[in-house]
C-alpha cells in the first residue's frame, strides 16, 4: 500500500491513520519528548514534569512562568525558517525575556484537509532543531484536521513552561539605563513580506527566527547591589522595536531615547521599507530582544551578547530619561526629534 501524501479527515479522528501520522511522521523526528516520568511517546492525555528540586532548594523565590502562542504564518516556509521553527522559537523567546528557563513545550496543530504529509515533517523536523538546540523537550500534543474549505493553511499553537529563580519583574527600567538592541531590526517582516509578494529588490533577505535563550542566559547573571543588572526586556515581534519600546517606557513610567543612527538596520530592508512605505521599527522580528541595563554594566552586558552567534550584532541604541514618562523619542542623524508612537494595525498580517 502506497503512503498516504496528504492530510485527510481520517488523520484527526482518533482511529489507525492517525496514529500512523503520530508516530512515523511527529515522534519518529522529535528526539526530545520527556521531562518526567510520563512524556509524548507514551501518547498519554497529558506529560509530567520533574521539578528540579536542588534548585528549589536553592531559590526558596523561584517561580514557574507559561506563556502561550497561535502561528498562522503565510507562507509556512520562508527564507530562513518555517512555521514549525518560529512556533517553538517564538514561546521559548516569550519564556527568555522574562528570564526564565525553559523546561518543557506542548504543541497543538490544526491541519486542513489536503495538507502535505511531507510538509508537515519537514515542519516537525524545524520544531525539533530548534528543541535540540535549547535542550528543551516537547512532551505533550494534540493534532485535529479539518475541511480544507475551513482552513487555507495549518495553524500551530506552542504553549511553554519555564522557571526563574525570582519573582519576575515585568519592568524595572531607572534613569539612566542604556537600551540595547540584539541585532539587526525588521528583517523577519520584511523577508515574509517579499517572499509573499514577490518582490525581487529583496531577494536576499532572511527571517532571523531563533531561540534566543542560550544568548540570554548568561546575562542573567550579571548583578548590581544585588540586583540583576538587566532591567527589562521584550521581543519585538507584532508591533517591532517601536511596540516593544513603547510598552517598557510605559510600565517603567520613564522616557525612552533612542538614535537613529546606532539602530542596526540592513540595507536591503531600509530600501524594501523606502518603496512600500514601511516603517522598520514597526516591523516584526523573530530572534531579537531590546533590553534595558543598568549603565555601569553595559559594556560587560554587550560583551556577552556578541559572544553568541544570535547577538554578535547587538548595539546600545539609546538610554533611559527622565524627561517624556511613557514616551519614546527618535533622535534623528540630523539632531531632530519625533516620537516613536505605539503602532496601529498590521502593516504587514499573518508573519508570526
Amino acid at each position: 500500500m502506497a503512503k498516504e501524501n496528504k492530510i485527510s479527515m481520517e488523520h484527526g479522528a482518533g482511529g489507525r491513520q492517525m496514529q500512523s501520522l503520530i508516530g512515523e511522521t511527529i515522534l519518529k523526528n522529535l528526539t526530545k519528548t520527556k521531562a518526567g516520568t510520563v512524556g509524548l511517546s507514551a501518547l498519554d492525555d497529558g506529560a509530567t514534569i520533574q521539578p528540579d528540586r536542588a534548585f528549589l532548594l536553592k531559590n526558596e523565590n523561584a517561580e514557574f512562568v507559561m506563556t502561550t502562542d497561535s502561528h498562522v504564518v503565510k507562507p509556512i516556509f520562508f527564507p530562513g525558517g518555517d512555521i514549525g521553527r518560529i512556533s517553538v522559537a517564538g514561546a521559548i523567546n516569550d519564556l527568555s525575556v522574562m528570564g526564565a528557563r525553559p523546561l518543557a513545550v506542548s504543541c497543538g496543530m490544526i491541519i486542513p484537509e489536503g495538507f502535505s504529509i511531507s510538509d508537515l515533517e519537514q515542519i516537525v523536523k524545524s520544531m525539533n532543531a530548534v528543541l535540540e538546540e535549547t535542550d528543551v523537550p516537547l512532551i505533550t500534543g494534540d493534532t485535529k484536521t479539518i475541511e480544507g474549505t475551513a482552513l487555507d493553511s495549518i495553524i500551530i499553537n506552542v504553549t511553554a513552561i519555564g522557571i526563574c529563580d525570582e519573582p519576575v519583574r515585568d519592568c524595572g527600567l531607572k534613569i539612566g539605563d542604556k537600551i540595547i538592541m540584539t541585532g539587526y531590526i525588521a528583517d523577519h517582516g520584511m523577508a515574509l513580506l517579499t517572499k509573499r509578494e514577490g518582490f525581487e529588490f529583496s531577494s536576499d533577505l532572511e527571517s532571523d527566527t531563533a531561540p534566543i535563550w542560550k544568548m540570554i542566559e548568561p546575562i542573567l547573571s550579571v548583578t548590581h547591589d544585588n540586583q540583576k543588572a538587566v532591567t527589562a526586556m521584550k521581543d519585538p515581534t507584532r508591533g517591532g522595536v517601536a511596540d516593544a519600546l513603547n510598552e517598557m517606557a510605559q510600565k517603567s513610567k520613564v522616557g525612552i531615547r533612542i538614535y537613529e543612527e546606532k539602530l542596526p538596520i540592513r540595507e536591503a530592508v531600509l530600501t524594501s521599507c523606502d518603496m512600500l512605505g514601511l516603517d522598520p521599527l514597526e516591523i516584526a522580528n523573530e530572534g531579537k530582544a531590546v533590553i534595558g541595563v543598568h549603565p555601569k554594566h553595559t559594556d560587560q552586558v554587550l560583551a556577552l551578547l556578541k559572544k553568541h552567534k544570535y547577538g554578535k550584532d547587538a548595539a546600545v541604541i539609546g538610554e533611559v530619561v527622565e524627561e517624556k514618562p511613557g514616551k519614546v523619542i527618535l533622535v534623528s542623524e540630523l539632531g531632530s526629534t519625533r516620537y516613536i508612537d505605539v503602532p496601529t494595525g498590521d502593516p504587514i498580517p499573518r508573519v508570526c
